[in-house]
Formats: C-alpha cells, sequence, structure tokens
C-alpha cells in the first residue's frame, strides 16, 4: 500500500483518470456515450492508493461475499482458494482439491472459477487426461463443496457434458475450456470455449457456447453456438480464438465479455456480446450483438484478456481483473491487475486503457 502527500495525490490521480477515460476504441457496433454514473470524490492528504500489477499468475477468478474476496486459481497440480478483505491484496492460497492419480482429469488445470449457487460453492475448471500431454484432451468439470465452506472439503462432480448428442448415452463431450454458469429468469446456463469437434492437433479454432444446466453439475441440452473468431478484430493471427467468456448484468442487459485473439500473444484483447434484454432466450444466438474490442493492450500493458469481474467493499464502484503479458515473447509469462471501470449512460460497461505499472490508482472505495 502506497501513501502520497495532497501535491502527488491530485498529480496521480489526474493522471489516471485520463488513463481510465480515453475516445471509445473503434469497432463497436453500439454507439455508446462514455460518461462515468458517480463522479470521482475529490482527493484528501490521507487517500490510500495501489499499484498495478497486483499478483502474479493468469486466468484471475474473484467472487465478492459476505464482504470478503475470494480467489481462486491452479497450479503444482490443484486448485488454490485464497480470501481477503483487499480486492488489491489477495490472501494466502490454500490447496483445496488435488488433482487425481488416475481419470479425465489428472493434469492441465486450467482458469478454475467459483460460484455460490444454493448454498454450496461449486469450482469449474478445465483439466486433460494426459500428464504433459497435448491440449487436445481438455475438457470441463466441477467441484461441490460438501458445506458452505469455500475451502471445501470439495467433492468430484465429475465432467460437464459439453456436446452435440446429449440425447445419446455415453455420448462423447467435446473439447471444453473456460465454463461458467449464468443465471437468467430462474434458469442456469453453461458458457463455455470448446472446438466444433473433436481433432488431434491443438491447432484448432475455438468458439463460445452455451446450454441450459439442470442443476450446477448438470448440463441438459445440446450447446448452441454463440461466436466465432470472425470479425476484423478478432482475426489475423495463427489461429484466433474466443474464450474466457464472463457474464456481466446491467440495468436490464447481459453481457458475456470474451477474450479473443491468441491468449500467448500481445495482441490478446477482450471483446463483447449483448444481450439487450433480460427477458430474450439466450439460447437464441441471433439476439447476441458482438462488438470490440472493448479493451485492448498498449505499448506499455501487453495481452489484456482473461477477466473476471466485482465491486468495491461499499458497492458503489465496478472493478475488472485481468491477466496482461510481461513481454512480447510468445508465452504464458502473465501477472494480474485491477482496475475501475464504468458504465455509460445507456447501460454498456466501458473499460477505458488498461492503467501502465506504477501508477498510483486510489483503493477501491471503501478499502480500509
Amino acid at each position: 500500500m502506497k501513501f502520497a502527500n495532497k501535491k502527488s495525490t491530485c498529480i496521480n490521480k489526474a493522471f489516471a483518470a485520463l488513463l481510465l477515460c480515453p475516445l471509445l476504441l473503434a469497432g463497436c457496433t453500439t454507439a455508446v456515450t462514455p460518461v462515468k454514473e458517480q463522479e470521482a470524490s475529490q482527493p484528501t492528504a490521507e487517500e490510500q492508493y495501489f499499484t498495478n500489477p497486483i499478483a502474479d499468475g493468469a486466468d484471475p477468478w474473484v467472487f465478492r461475499k459476505d464482504g470478503a474476496y475470494y480467489f481462486c486459481s491452479a497450479g503444482n497440480g490443484g486448485i488454490y482458494v485464497s480470501k481477503s478483505e483487499k480486492l488489491t491484496e489477495p490472501g494466502e492460497k490454500v490447496k483445496v482439491w488435488e488433482t487425481p492419480d488416475t481419470g479425465w482429469n489428472q493434469s492441465n488445470v486450467w482458469a478454475p472459477e467459483m460460484h455460490f449457487l444454493g448454498g454450496k460453492w461449486y469450482i469449474y475448471y478445465a483439466a486433460a487426461k494426459k500428464p504433459g500431454g497435448p491440449f487436445i484432451y481438455q475438457r470441463s468439470g466441477v467441484l461441490e463443496s460438501e458445506s458452505d465452506n469455500p475451502f471445501g472439503p470439495y467433492i468430484d462432480k465429475g465432467m460437464l457434458y459439453t456436446g452435440d448428442s446429449i440425447q445419446y448415452e455415453n455420448s462423447e463431450a467435446n473439447w471444453a475450456i473456460d465454463l461458467t454458469p449464468m443465471q437468467l429468469n430462474g434458469q442456469l446456463y453453461a458458457i463455455w470455449s470448446g472446438w466444433e469437434k473433436n481433432a488431434d492437433t491443438d491447432k484448432t479454432k475455438q468458439h463460445l457456447y452455451i446450454a441450459s444446466m439442470r442443476n450446477p453439475w448438470t448440463i441438459s441440452s445440446n450447446r448452441v453456438h454463440l461466436s466465432s473468431p470472425v470479425e476484423p478484430w478478432e482475426t489475423g493471427g495463427p489461429l484466433d480464438l474466443n474464450e474466457g467468456p464472463q457474464v456481466l448484468k446491467h440495468k436490464g442487459k447481459v453481457f458475456i465479455i470474451y477474450s479473443t485473439r491468441e491468449s500467448w500473444l500481445k495482441e490478446y484483447r477482450l471483446g463483447q456480446l449483448a444481450l439487450s434484454d433480460t427477458l430474450l432466450n439466450p439460447m437464441e444466438a441471433a439476439r447476441w450483438q458482438k462488438s470490440g474490442p472493448i479493451m485492448l493492450g498498449t505499448e506499455e500493458v501487453l495481452g489484456v484478456g482473461h477477466c473476471s469481474f466485482t465491486t468495491s467493499p461499499d458497492g458503489t464502484e465496478h472493478w475488472v481483473l485481468y491477466h496482461s503479458k510481461k513481454t512480447e515473447k510468445p508465452g504464458w509469462d502473465r501477472n494480474i491487475r485491477a482496475q475501475q471501470f464504468f458504465w455509460t449512460t445507456d447501460g454498456f460497461p466501458y473499460f477505458g486503457e488498461p492503467v501502465p505499472a506504477g501508477v498510483l490508482l486510489p483503493v477501491p472505495s471503501g478499502e480500509e
């Protein structure tokens, strides 16, 4: 945590505000006006600040409940959860699940995220059956807590069905990662990134799919295709991907914020699907309107993507966590950043430019 005198506080806060509020990035299909719904308060001599990045790692996930922030991550053959009162300072990691010695999920655990549904915690993740093998075996699974304790213990509820033939017994799930649940009008859905069909090579485009769920551990329908990398700002690389979908709801609208281009390159960025009315059927792909890029890297912040969303401790601000690359060299050496985002007057999220490392930013409102 850093403090600043009144003069440097004003300078740095003004600089941060300029970075957060540039003109809208080109390419959006919906005209919006980047006007904040709340104005920043006047700085005080004792105002607290933080700087990005806030942690090493990738695929940041945060869930706020009962005044605490729960972070979820993967590594060293398992899934970890940490708890903190501060969004800008993740707590100590505790391993809550370890990969089994055999089975479909013994390796390559990716991008876990935890949700509180029906009084229990559920962790959705991707994994593979071959240690150290290619990525062609990735599938999605879910863990269920035995109680309402986010630190477990957890029960392995198995692989989720992510294919096209659910009506046939023993039909095979398709390649799937980054699965996230969405609750809408009393119905639970799963949204994920997948391949059109299983293949023997990992050089395959990734698309976004949705399916209905009977409960938090059971998909109950065939998948519906929502998005492919077809727009100019989604294409141009060696592979082109749609992945990392996350759900945002605001003023009667639903958004799927997703990552596109290649995760190992500096061109990684965020795109958006928008459902203009929460009463519309999300399983009808034509209802979703695509726009982007809605957050793009700069010369100082490379390859922004795979985000999650939360609010400040007092609930008055909206924040995004995302990862970025440490260097231009292709690869997955990344760190995690936090940044406030805003809503336009017509109800769309506005992220602005990623703030460079080392710039003082006010801590989330209400953070002690």
